[in-house]
């Protein structure tokens, strides 16, 4: 179990527990390998996640300790698994901060960049495309896939907001950043999807669509500011199931144990409308 939770963390090891208790048909994924991590990861970092044996701050806001290595490989095989079953990898710790040779903002691996690259490199898919609708800008798939025309990066965010990246100007031919203002709620998220997100990722034509489904841009997460309901949830996952003949989702943000359990599952049901 990846530490955190007696430090009262955030991202902390009850939100798993609390979707595993409200959701049926979970499964246990396996690891990824070090060779499928390192893909996207420095070695000297993936060695520094795999030695670690007391409890460290690897940053000013990510914990790492004993357990942490094999929780994040756990982390990134579920999310292959994901693009393999067409599924929902309900994981920790989340992924998409994490750069290419250092933890960041509670992520150590960048789960669904590993699961991208094991797309690309064993699945012979050559374009995926990965939709980010977290509430925080997803600076590390950004920074790992930053100037690769294989594979398009869209990440919906608040800004200004952390990490500070994303802002306006800051897309290119294989980035879309898309930042919105504190309180935006599903209608604006729905019309920033329909005008921006699905005419870019319409013209990429990807094989495969991975989501980074966070959840923090409820409107009642501790963490943020935005204004996005169940229902704006459901129709964010229907949009994005719809952009590709292959979809899957990795869990991200979302910190408010009440209401996690309700969001995922209506994303779920957006997925399974599509």
């Amino acid at each position: 179990m990846h530490p955190t939770g007696h430090h009262h963390h955030p991202e902390r090891p009850e939100r798993l527990a609390v979707l595993l208790e409200a959701l049926g048909g979970a499964r246990h994924g396996r690891r990824a390998t070090r060779a499928q991590i390192e893909r996207v990861h420095d070695p000297a970092y993936v060695d520094l996640i795999a030695s670690l044996d007391e409890e460290t701050w690897l940053d000013g806001d990510t914990l790492g300790g004993p357990t942490s290595w094999e929780a994040a490989r756990l982390a990134a095989g579920c999310a292959i698994e994901a693009v393999e079953d067409g599924g929902f990898a309900l994981v920790r710790p989340p992924g998409h901060h994490a750069l290419h040779g250092h933890a960041m903002g509670f992520c150590l691996f960048g789960n669904i960049a590993v699961a991208a690259r094991y797309a690309q490199d064993e699945l012979g898919i050559e374009r995926v495309a990965i939709v980010d609708w977290d509430v925080h800008h997803g600076n590390g798939t950004d920074a790992i896939f930053r100037g690769d025309d294989s594979v398009l990066a869209v990440s919906l965010h608040q800004w200004p907001f952390y990490p500070g990246s994303g802002g306006p100007g800051t897309s290119d031919e294989s980035t879309l950043n898309v930042p919105l203002p504190e309180g935006t709620g599903d209608e604006d998220y729905a019309a920033a999807f329909a005008e921006l997100v699905e005419p870019a990722v319409e013209a990429f034509d990807p094989e495969l669509v991975l989501v980074s489904a966070g959840f923090d841009a409820h409107v009642d997460d501790p963490l943020a500011g935005m204004a996005v309901t169940e229902r704006g949830f459901t129709e964010l996952a229907r949009r994005s199931a719809q952009l590709g003949p292959r979809v899957a989702a990795v869990l991200e943000g979302g910190y408010n144990l009440a209401t996690l359990p309700r969001l995922v599952e209506a994303a779920i049901a957006g997925f399974d409308a599509a």
